[in-house]
């Protein structure tokens, strides 16, 4: 990775630093909360775009994010029937036995959903 962008101006060592850290695999960092915290960062950035600009302004009965949200739907209630949604507790979404669901559920998308092991945000319908 270079310390420049293409525009030749440099780029800070913290933003190579993260751009290092992504490239490694997950399993190399475990629950490291600086990924966590640069992982819940960048789905808060996509949740306000989506929120203000798509959810709020469109009848979420008429909203479509992907071209597979019945099936991603369908396969969540299936998957996670027992999770309750309405009040989430992050040290269940983080252990072994959620892992274990959370993952094969997200491969199932890969290839179809860009960026479908990046983060997952829940909405409340």
């Amino acid at each position: 990775i270079e310390a420049t962008s293409g525009t030749d101006e440099p780029v800070s060592r913290e933003l190579v630093s993260v751009a290092r850290a992504l490239l490694l695999s997950a399993e190399s960092y475990g629950n490291d909360p600086d990924i966590e915290m640069a992982w819940a960062i960048t789905a808060m950035q996509h949740a306000e775009v989506y929120y203000y600009k798509l959810i709020s302004s469109v009848d979420p009965q008429f909203l479509k994010l992907t071209k597979v949200d019945d099936q991603i739907y369908s396969e969540f209630q299936e998957n996670f029937e027992k999770l309750r949604i309405d009040i989430l507790d992050p040290e269940e979404l983080k252990s072994e036995s959620a892992k274990e669901k959370w993952r094969p559920f997200c491969l199932k998308f890969g290839g179809i959903i860009e960026d479908f092991s990046f983060k997952q945000l829940c909405r409340l319908t």
